[in-house]
């Protein structure tokens, strides 16, 4: 799907890039796959901001996405690919020969009518879901398990692959879009393929507004903070903080791994990410 650039006849159309939802099905979501979503705004269960910069926007209804795909060797056709406002790629609605419906994560390829399967003996079409033992080396792959059974994880916002390495043993190794290497089971399963609208990262909202509909809030530097809200807070006039940036607890901003050494996954992870 192409970008949709607007004339600057106002301020806030000046500079504003969407991208076009031509091919998308203008219908409401599936009443058996759709339920209400509680605002969070960033708070914890105890009700204290976790996660700073979030509240406001629009009502949303979450679209109950099928990240496992286990149905195997039962055909399934695509009856069409709608819009999610809970994710940056597109969702396809898919009928199954038994009578099933179910949204999955569409492929960039994937079209009213294109028909998928899940299984370990299938041809890899995209959209379709294997092991990742039984896809051919150097493929594109989506919606990635790290854990047998337990459903896509890895690599399922707009335009994202994986590329799919090398095969040792009971392991095979696949690059992550981070660039990151890393080992997993071959009983793992993926999506062969490339997520949809690709265009997503081209996007330009035009006016602090429509971000604000997203349900972000504005960002605040911390050095024009009070020194209750933030360590590099504080001062007479334009200081600029008096030590090295740093989050609001306190820890460094410069590029230090939090990661812990003990992680028992290290092992797994052959390159880390650039």
């Amino acid at each position: 799907m192409a970008n949709k650039v607007f004339r600057p006849v106002t301020p806030s159309l000046r500079g504003k890039v969407l991208v076009s939802r031509a091919g998308l099905a203008k219908k409401r979501p599936l009443k058996t796959l759709a339920k209400g979503k509680k605002r969070i705004s960033g708070r914890s269960r105890s009700g204290q901001i976790s996660v700073r910069r979030r509240g406001g926007g629009h009502k949303r209804l979450y679209r109950v996405v099928d990240f496992k795909q286990y149905r195997d060797n039962i055909e399934g056709k695509v009856q069409a690919i709608e819009y999610d406002p809970n994710r940056s790629a597109h969702i396809a609605l898919v009928a199954y020969r038994d009578g099933e419906k179910r949204y999955v994560l569409a492929a960039d390829t994937m079209r009213v009518g294109h028909k998928i399967l899940s299984g370990e003996s299938i041809k890899a079409i995209p959209g379709s879901m294997l092991p990742l033992k039984n896809i051919n080396l150097g493929s594109f792959i989506y919606n990635i398990e790290l854990y047998p059974n337990k459903g896509g994880q890895l690599a399922r916002s707009a335009g994202n692959a994986a590329t799919l390495l090398g095969r040792d043993g009971a392991y095979v190794t696949v690059q992550l879009p981070s660039g990151e290497v890393r080992r997993m089971l071959g009983e793992c399963r993926a999506c062969v393929g490339v997520v949809s609208n690709k265009d997503k990262k081209n996007e330009k909202s035009g006016k602090a507004g429509r971000t604000r509909w997203l349900g972000r809030r504005p960002k605040v530097r911390g050095v024009v903070m009070n020194p209750v809200d933030h360590p590099m807070g504080g001062g007479e006039g334009k200081s600029s903080g008096g030590r090295h940036p740093c989050t609001p607890k306190g820890k460094p901003t410069k590029g230090y791994k939090t990661r812990s050494a003990k992680k028992l996954s290290n092992q797994f992870i052959v390159r880390r990410r650039k």
